[in-house]
């Protein structure tokens, strides 16, 4: 606000935190997350919020998550690799893990440098830079995606 001359309401400087948890879900984001783990994928959450807000988000999607890390239990944000670290630390090295994201900066371009494949939601139509393995509009066919990824991987 105050970088562009607006004043907040008393009391409201943290309103956009607060409407966080009632923010509506993309109307793809539970059947592409859904397929996802009915292929056999498990999905994890890397997040730069607090436990209680990755929460409510995922209360929101009505699909269950293996694991959420969460810059407030970790201490980092992203761009910064402690939140790979920390997965790593959880569940291992494997050849078929796949990072999913649509932010370029905090996501993409940390998977590339780690050597994680990666797949941008670009809802937006954006120019990619840096440029994920790949790339889909939606969540819709991400288990496709996937499937693909760590098969191109693997052999």
């Amino acid at each position: 606000a105050a970088g562009t001359g607006l004043t907040l309401p008393e009391g409201e400087a943290s309103a956009l935190a607060h409407s966080l948890p009632s923010w509506p879900v993309f109307e793809d984001v539970r059947p592409g997350l859904t397929e996802a783990r009915a292929r056999g994928w498990k999905l994890g959450i890397l997040s730069n919020t607090d436990r209680d807000l990755i929460d409510a988000s995922i209360d929101a999607l009505g699909v269950p998550f293996e694991t959420a890390i969460v810059a407030g239990d970790i201490g980092s944000y992203k761009p910064a690799h402690r939140h790979w670290e920390a997965f790593r630390e959880q569940h291992g090295d494997a050849a078929d893990h796949v990072h999913v994201a649509q932010s370029l900066f905090h996501d993409i371009g940390p998977a590339q440098v780690l050597g994680l494949p990666s797949v941008w939601i670009n809802r937006l139509g954006e120019p990619a830079d840096p440029r994920p393995d790949r790339t889909l509009s939606s969540l819709t066919g991400l288990a496709d995606t996937l499937d693909e990824l760590v098969a191109e991987r693997v052999s």
